[in-house]
C-alpha cells in the first residue's frame, strides 16, 4: 500500500505525495489550509477520484484548523463550495464533500473545536471506508483473472490514486500475495503520462512484471495476442454504466471489442453518479493547452497551433465486459444490474 496523504495529528495538516514530481522524486507537501488543499486538487499534485475526494474530505477540516469569530457551520459550508471547483468530473470528490456538508449540516449549534472535531472524524471515516473497498475491489477482480494472465492498464488506478490500496490496480497489486502470477502491460497515457510516471514506478515498487508501451502501441499487442484483458479504473460511472476516465479509455474499449478480449471497469460504488443517467450528461474537464504544446516544460508544437485536451472521455456501456466494485462483480444490463446494487446497499444501512 502506497497511501497518497496522511493526516498528521500533531501539526493538524496533510502530509500529501506531490504526484506531479514522481517517479524521479518522492516529495511530501505540507498543506495547512483548504486554498492549498484546492491548488493540489487543480494541479494534480493529488489526483484519482478516491484520492481528490478523501482529500477534499480533509480540506474541508483544515478551514477550521485555527481559531475565528466567524460562524465554524458557515466557514465549512464556504470551503465545500471552493473545494466543489476544482475538478467537475470525478464524482467521488462531489460525493466526499457532500458527505461533509451533511455533517455540518447534523451540527447546527455546536462550538469550532466539536465540529473540527465532527469533520475529521467523516474525513477519517471516508479514508477508510476507501481503504477497505479497495482491499474488496482486489479481491473480486482477482476472481476475473487466472495465473499467467497478462491485462493492460491505462492511466493510474493503483495505491496513490486512492487511500492506498487502488481500483484497477488493486487485483494485480493482491495477486502476489494469493499466488497469482500476473503481468501488466502499461500505457503511457499522455499527454501528462500517468501511465509511465506512476503506475510502472508502483508496479516495479510491489513487484509486479510490467512493460510500458505507448498509447498507440495497445492495439498492435492486443493483435499479437500478448494481451488477456484490459482493465482501467473511472471517475464517473453513470447509472446506465457509461463510463468516464481518463482519455484514451474509450479507445482501448474499441480495441478489446475488435480484438474479442474482456475490457474491465474497477472503481467503488462511490463512483457510481445514479443522478447521471448517461454518458452524454457526464462533464468532461478540459486542461490547459500547454500540457499538450510545453509537456514538462519543452515545446513540442509550434507556436499558436489550436489544441483540444479534455482530460476524460466516455466509454458506452455496450463495450463494458464487467464493473468491478467492492460489492461484487456486476455485469449487463447495467441500467439493471446497478440499481439492484444501489437498492441492496440501501436496503443493509437501514
Amino acid at each position: 500500500m502506497i497511501p497518497p496523504l496522511h493526516w498528521n495529528d500533531e501539526a493538524f495538516r496533510v502530509d500529501l505525495l506531490d504526484q506531479t514530481r514522481l517517479p524521479v522524486e518522492e516529495h511530501w507537501l505540507e498543506i495547512e489550509t483548504p486554498e492549498a488543499m484546492a491548488e493540489a486538487i487543480r494541479m494534480l499534485r493529488v489526483r484519482g477520484a478516491p484520492a481528490i475526494g478523501i482529500a477534499a474530505a480533509y480540506g474541508v477540516v483544515l478551514a477550521l484548523r485555527g481559531e475565528d469569530a466567524a460562524s465554524p457551520q458557515q466557514t465549512a459550508l464556504e470551503t465545500i463550495e471552493m473545494l466543489a471547483q476544482t475538478r467537475p468530473t470525478a464524482v467521488n470528490l462531489f460525493w466526499a464533500l457532500n458527505r461533509m456538508r451533511e455533517a455540518v449540516a447534523a451540527h447546527p449549534e455546536v462550538s469550532r473545536g466539536a465540529l473540527r472535531n465532527r469533520l475529521l472524524e467523516e474525513a477519517r471515516a471516508i479514508e477508510a471506508e476507501d481503504r477497505e473497498a479497495g482491499r474488496r475491489l482486489g479481491a473480486h477482480g482477482l476472481t476475473l483473472f487466472e495465473d499467467g494472465m497478462t491485462v493492460l492498464t491505462h492511466c493510474h488506478a493503483g495505491g496513490v490514486a486512492t487511500s492506498g490500496f487502488g481500483t484497477a490496480l488493486a487485483p494485480l497489486l493482491l495477486a502476489g500475495d494469493r499466488g497469482v502470477r500476473l503481468r501488466a502491460y502499461v500505457d503511457e497515457t499522455r499527454p501528462l503520462l500517468q501511465g509511465s510516471r506512476i503506475t510502472a514506478w508502483e508496479l516495479g515498487r510491489a513487484g509486479v512484471p510490467a512493460t510500458l508501451i505507448t498509447d498507440s502501441m495497445a492495439g498492435h499487442v492486443m493483435q499479437q495476442g500478448r494481451v488477456d484483458a484490459v482493465i482501467v479504473g473511472a471517475d464517473r460511472i453513470a447509472a446506465n454504466g457509461d463510463t468516464a476516465n481518463k482519455i484514451g479509455t474509450y479507445t482501448l474499449a474499441v480495441l478489446a471489442h475488435a480484438h474479442s478480449l474482456p475490457f474491465y471497469v474497477s472503481a467503488p460504488v462511490s463512483t457510481i453518479d445514479f443522478d447521471t443517467p448517461d454518458g452524454a450528461a457526464i462533464v468532461i474537464e478540459e486542461r490547459a493547452s500547454r500540457e499538450v504544446t510545453h509537456g514538462f516544460g519543452r515545446q513540442t508544437a509550434p507556436d499558436g497551433v489550436a489544441v483540444y485536451n479534455p482530460a476524460f472521455d466516455v466509454t458506452p456501456a455496450r463495450l463494458i465486459t464487467a464493473i468491478i466494485t467492492e460489492h461484487g462483480v456486476v455485469r449487463p444490463p447495467f441500467e439493471a444490474t446497478l440499481r439492484v446494487l444501489r437498492d441492496e446497499r440501501v436496503a443493509a444501512a437501514q
